[in-house]
């Protein structure tokens, strides 16, 4: 069948080649990664002044790090001088200043060149002006957001506004307190698969009954293949004889106490283009962070967030972790089981969508538009 033949009830998606051809990932690393807002690093992981954290975003190494000030600056991990990187290690701390291990030139935390071997015999060289190159942040739910593009779109729209127009209220993500909420568990999951699926997966409910048995449990609604994220403002509802989501039903742990009595015993998932996923439940929240490697690479890192007492106290937060690292592992799975037929002559003109997965086809639209434009 062609694309014109398809009955009225189905959409194309994308071809094979959009999830496997290192051109396309090419441009979407230029068009997207390095144009968009991309969800780094935790706050609160850069503890203080000299910590650092070294990120990749699209195809650039970024340096991301807390100044003497308080505040959070970013810049490209590539020394001025030869572009040797600068920063080798994923993490760490310095006193004063970032070090080329090649030639010694020596950055303050502001990214200003401080110091180079015989570098007062050259006064001609502006110190700021061949300091490191600084990449535009922003903070937002407890996480540093960086933007490579020259003139970085609007936060405010972009990112902040894909959580309103999900949630049709622009103070429902703000009860949950996530900017002062502690890590109580991270996961990293390498996935074998390209990051397009990943978010294809995420967005639909198609596949739940079928994959999820223990959130079909907690959230019965989603055995019915409709995902949250197909109705604006809707958040799924918790199973009557489920107390808290976690793995077996059982009590969460305390309740953030500003959610609202309309968002408590639903959870609501939010999709914020291109690389992240925010999961809000009424005692934690979980964020995924998507870094794109390859056209077949994928890296996830998972945050389980709680109220800071209850991570301090020690309690026992495995019911609560167990039932999403489930559901992730089972996902991640089934990606990686899609990413081999993408090169497949099955899968020349891509595959099909279902009435329940058409708002994927707008993914894919927005894709299209991006790459395009």
């Amino acid at each position: 069948m062609t694309s014109t033949e398809l009955p009225s009830s189905l959409i194309r998606t994308l071809p094979g080649t959009a999830y496997t051809d290192p051109q396309v990932f090419a441009l979407e690393q230029e068009k997207l990664f390095e144009q968009l807002w991309f969800c780094a690093v935790r706050a609160g992981d850069l503890a203080g002044p000299g910590s650092f954290e070294t990120v990749q975003v699209g195809r650039e190494s970024v340096l991301i790090t807390r100044s003497r000030d308080g505040g959070v600056k970013a810049f490209l991990n590539i020394c001025r001088h030869r572009g040797a990187r600068l920063c080798t290690e994923e993490k760490g701390e310095v006193k004063r200043a970032f070090q080329c291990p090649y030639h010694a030139w020596t950055y303050g935390l502001d990214g200003r060149l401080v110091a180079a071997p015989n570098l007062t015999s050259m006064p001609d060289v502006d110190r700021t002006g061949y300091g490191l190159l600084p990449v535009h942040v922003r903070e937002w739910l407890g996480y540093v957001w960086v933007c490579l593009a020259q003139e970085p779109p609007s936060f405010e729209a972009e990112v902040i506004g894909a959580a309103t127009e999900r949630l049709g209220d622009p103070e429902a993500i703000g009860r949950y307190q996530t900017e002062g909420l502690a890590v109580g568990r991270r996961i990293r999951y390498e996935v074998r698969a390209n990051w397009k699926l990943i978010v294809e997966n995420f967005m639909e409910c198609y596949h739940c009954a079928t994959i999820h048995p223990e959130l079909t449990e907690v959230l019965p609604e989603f055995a019915g293949g409709y995902a949250a994220q197909s109705y604006v403002g809707h958040g799924a509802r918790f199973a009557g004889d489920v107390e808290g989501f976690t793995v077996d039903g059982s009590a969460g742990v305390d309740r953030i106490p500003t959610v609202s009595e309309d968002q408590d015993r639903r959870y609501y998932a939010v999709t914020v283009k291109p690389q992240v996923f925010i999961n809000l439940v009424p005692d934690h929240v979980i964020v995924h962070r998507m870094f794109p490697l390859a056209a077949d690479h994928t890296v996830v890192e998972c945050d389980w967030l709680f109220l800071s007492d209850v991570v301090a106290s020690g309690r026992d937060l495995d019911p609560s972790v167990e039932l999403f690292h489930r559901v992730n592992v089972q996902d991640f799975e089934a990606c990686e089981r899609c990413q081999p037929a993408m090169t497949s002559r099955a899968y020349r003109s891509g595959g099909v969508l279902v009435p329940s997965e058409h708002h994927i086809g707008e993914f894919h639209a927005w894709v299209t538009d991006r790459l395009a434009g």
